[in-house]
C-alpha cells in the first residue's frame, strides 16, 4: 500500500469493519453484554481475531490476543467498543492489551457504561499507546443499539412484530388470523423470537391462538413469555401456563386481579407481577421499567391490536418487522395492527427507516428502525461514513 514518510498507510474502516462482524456472531449469546469483535493487524495482516462468544465469557480483545500469540507485541488493535477498565465477570480488557504490547488501539466508539465511559481510552493513552476513537462510530452504535438503550435510559429495547394482508389486516372480520403469513415467514419470525429475552401478548391473543411463543427450533436465548391479563383470567389449561415450568411465564395484573386467581397460577408455575397503573400506557411503561431492572435487553411484542397500539403510544417501540402477505381481507371492521386510540396529529408520529424489502416465500418482509431511537443514541441519520486512512 502507498507510504507517507515511510511509514506504512493502514485503511483503519477496513479492519473496522471485519471486527464489527465478528462482534455480530454474538448476538443472541452474549446479552446483556454488548456485541463486540477485535482484530489484531501487524504489517496489514491479520495476526488475531476474537469477539465476545456468551456471557460471563473472555472478552473480544481477549479472546484475540490469545490467538494473536507474541505477534500482538507492537500490533493494531481494532475493537468497537472502548475496552473495559474495570473487574467484572472478567478481568479488564486494558489490562490484557498493555501486557500484550499492543502499540496503537483503534476503537469505534466510548462506551457510556458509567464504569467505562471513556475512563479505558485515557488508561490507555496515558500508558503511551496511540489511541484512535470514531472510526465506523455509526455502525458500531447501530450494532449495539439495544445496549446503548438499557444502558443509558434502564429500558430495554422494544421490538414490534405483525403479519399483515396487503391492505393492512392483522385478521379477517370474524377473527381469523391463521394464517396470514407463509410457512417461510413465520420461520423467519422464530429466529427473531431465539434472540430476544422476552415475547409480550395480551390477554385476547391468548383465549383466539392458544399460543406457545416458543422459538422453533429453539434459538440461542429462552424467552421469558409474557401476558398482559389485567384481570388474571389467563385459561389455567392454556399451554402457556401447562408449559410455565418448561418455560418461564410471567402473567401481568392489575392491582383489582382475584386474589384466589393469582394463587392458582402461581401454583401452577407462572410468576405473577402485579402492575399498580391502571392506564394501559403508563402501565406498559411501568413494565419495561421492570424488565429493565431485570437487565432483559430485548423485548419482542407480539400483539394484538390493543397492546401494539398502548406499546405504539409510550414512544419506546425502537424496531419494527413486518410481513405482509399478498392477500387482501377487507372489511371495515378488520383488526389492523395497531389499536387504541391512536395518534391524533400526524407530526408526532413515530416515524420509522426501513432497509429494503426482503422476499420471505410469497410474502415481503419490512424491517424499520425508530428514527427516534437513532437519534438518542446519538446516530447521524444519513451519515456518510469517514472514508479518511490513517498512519500506522
Amino acid at each position: 500500500m502507498a507510504r507517507n514518510g515511510g511509514e506504512k498507510v493502514i485503511d483503519d474502516e477496513k479492519w473496522m469493519r471485519r471486527a464489527i462482524e465478528l462482534a455480530r456472531q454474538g448476538r443472541g449469546h452474549v446479552e446483556p453484554n454488548p456485541m463486540v469483535g477485535c482484530v489484531i493487524v501487524r504489517e496489514d495482516h491479520v495476526v488475531g481475531e476474537g469477539y465476545h462468544r456468551q456471557f460471563g465469557g473472555p472478552h473480544a480483545e481477549v479472546d484475540a490476543i490469545q490467538h494473536a500469540g507474541s505477534s500482538a507485541r507492537g500490533a493494531v488493535l481494532y475493537v468497537n467498543l472502548e475496552p473495559c477498565c474495570h473487574t467484572g465477570k472478567t478481568p479488564p480488557c486494558t489490562d490484557a492489551i498493555l501486557r500484550a504490547g499492543i502499540r496503537r488501539v483503534v476503537v469505534a466508539m466510548k462506551d457510556p457504561n458509567p464504569q467505562v465511559a471513556g475512563k479505558g481510552i485515557e488508561l490507555l493513552r496515558n500508558a503511551g499507546l496511540v489511541v484512535r476513537v470514531g472510526v465506523l462510530e455509526k455502525e458500531a452504535a447501530l450494532l449495539n443499539a439495544a445496549y446503548l438503550k438499557l444502558i443509558t435510559t434502564g429500558l430495554p429495547y422494544v421490538h414490534a412484530k405483525w403479519a399483515m394482508s396487503l391492505d393492512g389486516k392483522i385478521a379477517t372480520t370474524t377473527g381469523r388470523s391463521r394464517w396470514i403469513s407463509s410457512e417461510q415467514s413465520r420461520a423467519h419470525a422464530h429466529q427473531l423470537r431465539g434472540l430476544v429475552d422476552a415475547i409480550v401478548v395480551g390477554i385476547n391473543t391468548v383465549f383466539s391462538d392458544d399460543p406457545l411463543l416458543t422459538p422453533r427450533p429453539p434459538g440461542p436465548r429462552t424467552p421469558v413469555r409474557i401476558v398482559l391479563d389485567t384481570r388474571g383470567r389467563i385459561p389455567l389449561e392454556s399451554q402457556l401456563v401447562r408449559t410455565a415450568r418448561e418455560a418461564p411465564v410471567v402473567v401481568t395484573v392489575g392491582p383489582d386481579a382475584p386474589s384466589e386467581r393469582v394463587a392458582r397460577l402461581q401454583e401452577a408455575g407462572v410468576e405473577v407481577l402485579r402492575l399498580t397503573q391502571t392506564d394501559r400506557c403508563v402501565r406498559v411503561l411501568e413494565l419495561l421499567n421492570e424488565l429493565g431492572r431485570r437487565q432483559m435487553t430485548h423485548v419482542l411484542v407480539e400483539g394484538g391490536s390493543e397492546v401494539l397500539g398502548s406499546f405504539f403510544r409510550t414512544g419506546e417501540v425502537d424496531e419494527v418487522h413486518v410481513y405482509v402477505a399478498p392477500k387482501v381481507l377487507g372489511g371495515t371492521s378488520a383488526l389492523t395492527p395497531v389499536g387504541g386510540p391512536g395518534f391524533p396529529d400526524l407530526y408526532k408520529t413515530p416515524l420509522y427507516q426501513f432497509d429494503a424489502p426482503v422476499q420471505t416465500g410469497p410474502d415481503v418482509y419490512l424491517h424499520g428502525l425508530n428514527v427516534r431511537m437513532l437519534e438518542r443514541v446519538g446516530i447521524a441519520i444519513g451519515k456518510t461514513p469517514s472514508t479518511k486512512q490513517s498512519v500506522a
